[in-house]
């Protein structure tokens, strides 16, 4: 089990500040002899029951799952580490003082002190008993969280690839019908865009550059169909391109800037990809990708991307997972394009990113 050493220091501060708070407590009652002697044995006491406790948790395998030992052990350690931390602690500071507890006028304190010794013991091994097994159960939680997470991208993902493969086969029926020797070329691309889709799908995430690679797959098997009729442009910076995106988090937005955008004008249009970075609130640097078009444009002013249920499925995919990855502070807003044509935005601040 990897030590916390931050952890560590953490719980010896605190350890120290309780030996303190105790000696002041002993000096009070006896505040004929000098401050320092009650403050030793405190301090030497209970710095040596701290560690052999601390430390000696993790020599039991069940401590390194639970935050604790199980069974026997958990109620032996503090027991032994009491027994042993007093013994230590009372000669280390005998030797340090120049006195001995274990003659005739040291005897006579060593109930005091031993009683002292458990109590105090017992109250900060139960402290950090408790710490421990709270920092075990949020670390799970947090690890089934993400697991959660990324369960459910998987999830949206698989939903949203068969949604993109039955559009890309209804345009390819009908051209199969026009144009056979462009069915066949677009058949070609289908299968080199769905083999490096199978490729990706292993993971929840992959760069950036990889996400741009398959849109240019994608905007390939679609200018088979459509011809001249569009062109595209992908901007990808080189300092991004290892940034790690949801796969298929773009896909939506290009299809139905075709779908929507392109397709009903006649003269078809231009899309745009485009990622880069700004500064957002408190310091936090946004990722921005935005994927934007000249086609057939929107009414409105610029508006939340929808989530009814009649909404376009990509796009409602798109909102879901950046909710998903980033609550709140992942945004997709739909706005009219200048001079014509819609502009789809995604943004959410690196520093969240998973």
């Amino acid at each position: 089990m990897k030590i916390d050493w931050l952890d560590k220091l953490q719980r010896l501060l605190q350890t120290l500040a309780f030996c303190l708070a105790i000696s002041g407590i002993q000096y009070a009652f006896r505040p004929e002899k000098p401050y320092y002697i009650p403050a030793t044995y405190s301090l030497a006491i209970g710095t040596l029951t701290w560690a052999l406790i601390d430390f000696g948790r993790h020599l039991f395998p069940s401590s390194h799952e639970y935050g604790w030992p199980k069974g026997v052990a958990g109620v032996a350690l503090p027991l032994v580490g009491i027994v042993l931390g007093y013994l230590g602690g009372t000669l280390l500071a005998d030797w340090w003082c120049g006195v001995s507890s274990w003659d005739t006028e040291g005897r006579a304190q060593l109930r005091i002190s031993i009683g002292i010794t458990v109590v105090a013991g017992t109250i900060i091994s139960y402290y950090f008993y408790v710490n421990g097994k709270s920092a075990w159960l949020q670390a799970r939680m947090a690890e089934v969280h993400s697991q959660a997470t990324e369960a459910q991208l998987k999830l949206l993902e698989t939903q949203l690839e068969p949604h993109m493969l039955f559009n890309t086969l209804a345009n390819l029926r009908v051209l199969i019908g026009t144009d056979p020797v462009r069915a066949q070329e677009m058949l070609d691309r289908m299968i080199a865009y769905l083999r490096a889709t199978l490729n990706a799908s292993r993971s929840t995430q992959h760069p950036l550059a990889d996400e741009f690679q398959r849109l240019t797959d994608y905007l390939e098997l679609m200018a088979v169909r459509m011809g001249p009729r569009m062109a595209y442009t992908l901007d990808l910076p080189e300092a991004l391109r290892e940034l790690p995106v949801p796969p298929l988090l773009l896909q939506p937005l290009v299809e139905n800037a075709i779908r929507h955008g392109l397709e009903p004008e006649v003269e078809g249009g231009h899309i745009t990809v485009q990622a880069r970075t700004q500064a957002g609130p408190a310091g936090r640097t946004l990722l921005v990708l935005e994927v934007s078009d000249t086609g057939a444009g929107l009414d409105a002013a610029p508006q939340p991307a929808p989530a009814s249920p009649g909404s376009s499925f990509g796009l409602a995919q798109v909102r879901e997972r950046l909710a998903t990855l980033h609550g709140e502070a992942g945004h997709f807003v739909l706005a009219a394009n200048t001079p014509k044509g819609t502009r789809a935005t995604i943004t959410y601040p690196l520093s969240t990113s998973a």
